[in-house]
């Protein structure tokens, strides 16, 4: 199938540079613009009703996550604009092997990466009755204490020491799968982003480069030599 992203790109005519083009004032090469970028209508965007939630799994690139999602793996695009993700290398999680290389180039041994301390993190805190004092997951300092008055027991508690260690390999894996909880558009929907796709990269009337709905065309330098 068609990939109805590109499909739908309107196309933009250079002047034509490539070798052996002629010095005709008129001869123009179509591409498409791909500085022409669709995105997700705002109503859409904002309503999490329009959306699931999916968690990313193992090495699963946007392609494979759009063939489960729809059936179509040209429907990556989707997958990604849902997540205004533009630079797939940082912002999608990492395969085993990518990360696994890329940490040990970080940190350069195994000893390091994996006995290294990079911070600290508290573990949960809670009274007599279950109620929180102090959450998990916050970065504290080393040997980090918490006072509190239990109400329920009437008695001042002390708990020495609530810090646990976060190696530099853990804290590079919690990175990498924080980027796998992603949302994906209910197929559902995918009509009307198509839809508003085609109205979307039209062109407009009025500019000086217009030719068509689908067409652009640039400025021309042999015109003013």
């Amino acid at each position: 199938m068609a990939n109805p992203y590109f499909r739908n790109l309107p196309d933009f005519e250079y002047v034509n540079r490539t070798p052996g083009a002629s010095r005709d004032a008129n001869d123009y090469i179509a591409v498409k613009n791909l500085f022409k970028r669709g995105k997700l209508r705002e109503d859409i965007f904002q309503n999490l009703a329009f959306f699931e939630k999916y968690e990313i799994s193992n090495d699963d690139r946007p392609d494979i996550v759009a063939n489960e999602v729809y059936g179509d793996p040209t429907l990556d695009w989707i997958i990604l604009t849902c997540n205004n993700i533009t630079d797939v290398y940082s912002e999608w999680p990492m395969s085993n092997s990518v990360f696994d290389t890329y940490v040990l180039e970080k940190y350069g041994n195994y000893d390091t990466l994996y006995n290294g301390i990079h911070h600290y993190e508290s573990n949960e805190v809670k009274d007599s009755q279950g109620v929180i004092i102090f959450p998990k997951g916050l970065r504290v300092g080393i040997a980090q204490s918490v006072s509190y008055f239990d109400f329920f027991s009437n008695l001042q508690i002390n708990v020495a020491n609530i810090s646990r260690p976060i190696t530099n390999y853990e804290y590079e894996e919690n990175l990498n799968n924080k980027k796998r909880g992603i949302f994906i558009l209910k197929p559902i929907y995918l009509n009307v982003v198509f839809d508003d796709l085609e109205e979307m990269m039209q062109s407009e009337e009025g500019s000086t480069q217009y030719v068509s709905e689908t067409l652009r065309r640039g400025d021309n330098p042999r015109l003013y030599q």
